[in-house]
C-alpha cells in the first residue's frame, strides 16, 4: 500500500452521514478522476428499522453457492470494508474505468494521522434523530454481524 499524500486526496467525513447518499457522492467523484479518502467510515448510517437492515446483511454475508463457495458473493464484516463495498455497488468495476476508478477510492475506520490535517468535506445534512425513526451504524451493524475488533 503506498503512502497517502494529503494534497492528492479529497477527504469526506462520514459521521453521520447517509450510507447511500455518500456512497452516491464518492462514486461520482472516483469516476470523474478524483482521489477520494472516506474517514470515520464506521460513524455512517444506515435508515431504516435495525433488524430488518440486521437480517438483510445477515443473509447476505452467508449466501454460499453449493456447487463451489468459493464463487460466492463475499461480504466483509468489518466497518470500512463493508461501505467500500457499498461504494463498490455504485460502479461499473467489471470495466476498465470502473476498476481505475476503484483504485482511487479509501475508506478508513477513524481519522489517520496523515489526514489529520487534511481538509474534510462533511457529508451529513442533518443530525439522524431529527431526520429518521431507524438507523444504525456501520460500526454497530459490523459489530452484529460478527467482527467484534474496535
Amino acid at each position: 500500500m503506498d503512502a497517502i499524500k494529503v494534497d492528492d486526496y479529497k477527504v469526506i467525513d462520514a459521521r453521520n452521514a447517509v450510507a447511500g447518499r455518500l456512497a452516491s457522492k464518492a462514486a461520482k467523484m472516483v469516476l470523474n478522476g478524483d482521489k477520494v479518502a472516506i474517514v470515520n467510515a464506521e460513524s455512517a448510517i444506515i435508515s431504516g428499522e435495525k433488524s430488518g437492515i440486521i437480517k438483510n446483511y445477515k443473509t447476505r454475508v452467508n449466501l454460499k453457492n453449493k456447487v463451489n463457495p468459493d464463487h460466492s458473493p463475499y461480504w466483509p464484516r468489518r466497518a470500512d470494508l463493508l461501505l467500500k463495498r457499498i461504494i463498490r455497488g455504485m460502479l461499473p468495476y467489471r470495466k476498465a474505468h470502473g476498476k481505475e476508478a476503484y483504485k482511487n477510492l479509501r475508506v478508513f475506520i477513524g481519522v489517520p494521522e496523515a489526514l489529520k490535517s487534511a481538509k474534510m468535506i462533511e457529508a451529513a445534512d442533518k443530525n439522524p434523530n431529527e431526520m429518521y425513526v431507524g438507523y444504525i451504524t456501520i460500526g454497530e451493524l459490523s459489530k452484529r454481524l460478527g467482527y467484534d475488533k474496535f
